[in-house]
């Protein structure tokens, strides 16, 4: 049987404009989000795919790397680059060849050791390109309850039940545990490493307490932040920065935590189904998280991503700043969302230039001058023009 797809055209364009720009492009996702499936879709020859997690592939590099690439001609992939950074130094010498006649798509799923090294030995020559899993905009709105219940990953939300969706995933964070997490420098055995990433998700959407944390596992507070910040290297875990510009307010400084991908969320706190996300104590979090990753990925702002918060009560779920400008979001799981005193003060405090009410709704309208109500299934088409 065939197994399903959906074309990820606008990702396809994403890469090829950086490559139009860059001799080096790095296209940075979480394992199985679908990098090699599009770095396929871009290479039109198959003898310059090297997965560096293949023996074979890293034996032929490993012995005369220069010579090798150095003799490619048009468009050279490299999966999983993260393994040999030592190729990084080797492609800065070949793209300052004059009239270079190749260049160098990199995948990667291990993100700051990545960035920092491609940023220094390929300074000026690289551009980097974010994937994920699927989104509402490739998913279609008709499917957005089951792209939150299952996650964005592409065999979990293709996957022809809702069974086989919650096996995929077990089984990804089986993988992660038993073989990946070593790898990115987790020392944890793997039992008390799920415990940890349990209780993370038992804190989705709340304030990351790094000690607390560590108590609760008998690690220290050092270890316990530098756990947390390899899961967020690796694109599982969000640690959305506070936004504290504001002198004149005691406002929070801490970072919350949130799980990037949803599914993954559902199966880390034992849910199987849809139904059985609707009737969890914390499916509100849940959706605040979905509805949050959505907005940062119709905006493109990973960098750009911030939460703000008082310690006198007043809150804003996500800050988005883009040409100079201060975006607000709120994310209600409601029929009919209202304004609030906590959305009148973070307009005036933060000199918002519109705030959003994200609801899963189905109808757009203002409730005043500079709020608007949006249905998180029109997020593509109005988030995208800011």
């Amino acid at each position: 049987m065939t197994t399903p797809t959906i074309p990820r055209t606008a990702r396809l364009a994403e890469v090829r404009t950086a490559l139009a720009r860059a001799p080096v492009v790095a296209l940075l996702g979480p394992r199985q989000c679908g990098k090699t499936t599009l770095a396929r879709e871009l290479s039109d020859k198959p003898d310059q795919f090297y997965d560096l997690e293949r023996s074979v592939d890293r034996q032929t590099l490993a012995a005369a790397p220069e010579r090798v690439l150095g003799a490619a001609r048009g468009l050279v992939v490299l999966d999983e680059v993260q393994t040999m950074p030592e190729l990084l130094t080797v492609l800065r010498v070949l793209v300052d060849r004059p009239d270079s006649p190749a260049q160098f798509l990199l995948l990667g799923s291990a993100s700051p050791d990545l960035i920092r090294g491609a940023s220094e030995s390929l300074a000026g020559r690289v551009a980097f390109v974010y994937l994920t899993g699927f989104d509402i905009a490739e998913a279609g709105a008709g499917t957005t309850d089951r792209l939150w219940w299952r996650g964005g990953f592409p065999r979990s939300f293709l996957a022809s039940d809702d069974s086989a969706s919650s096996a995929w995933r077990l089984d990804f964070i089986e993988t992660f545990l038993s073989r990946d997490a070593a790898r990115f420098g987790i020392s944890l055995p793997p039992e008390g490493l799920r415990r940890f990433w349990t209780m993370l998700a038992h804190l989705h959407g709340g304030l990351l307490n790094a000690a607390e944390l560590g108590r609760a596992l008998s690690l220290d507070q050092k270890t316990a932040m530098r756990y947390v910040d390899i899961l967020a290297g690796a694109f599982l875990v969000r640690r959305l920065p506070a936004w504290f510009e504001n002198a004149g307010k005691r406002v929070v400084k801490a970072p919350k935590i949130y799980l990037r991908d949803s599914g993954l969320l559902h199966s880390l706190l034992g849910l199987r189904t849809g139904s059985e996300v609707l009737s969890h104590p914390r499916f509100g979090w849940s959706w605040e998280g979905f509805a949050l990753e959505q907005v940062i990925r119709a905006l493109k702002a990973e960098r750009e991503a911030y939460f703000w918060a008082t310690h006198g009560g007043a809150e804003l779920d996500l800050l988005i700043v883009q040409g100079g400008r201060k975006y607000g979001f709120e994310f209600k799981y409601a029929d009919a969302p209202g304004t609030t005193k906590a959305m009148r003060v973070a307009l005036t405090d933060l000199s918002l230039e519109r705030l959003y009410v994200v609801y899963p709704g189905s109808r757009l309208f203002d409730l005043d001058e500079r709020i608007t109500v949006l249905p998180v299934t029109q997020l593509p088409e109005n988030v995208g023009k800011l």
